[in-house]
């Protein structure tokens, strides 16, 4: 695999996982509503999802595709 694509790559799967990560903390501010059991999950997960989505299409504003 070509460097420079690894390293979009990477840099892409980092600022999506950061995104999730940022996410997460809902458990503690709403545990009621954002948890790990139950509609809960689907909650949180439908958070982190779109939080990832945004951060990943930021990323690609920043960063497009290298062309090689």
């Amino acid at each position: 695999m070509n460097p420079t694509l690894k390293a979009w790559l990477h840099g892409l799967a980092a600022a999506a996982m950061g995104a999730i990560g940022s996410a997460v903390p809902l458990v503690i501010v709403d545990p009621a509503n954002f948890n790990f059991t139950g509609g809960g999950l689907i909650q949180l997960a439908k958070v982190c999802g779109a939080s990832a989505l945004l951060a990943a299409a930021l990323y690609l504003k920043q960063s497009p595709l290298p062309n090689d």
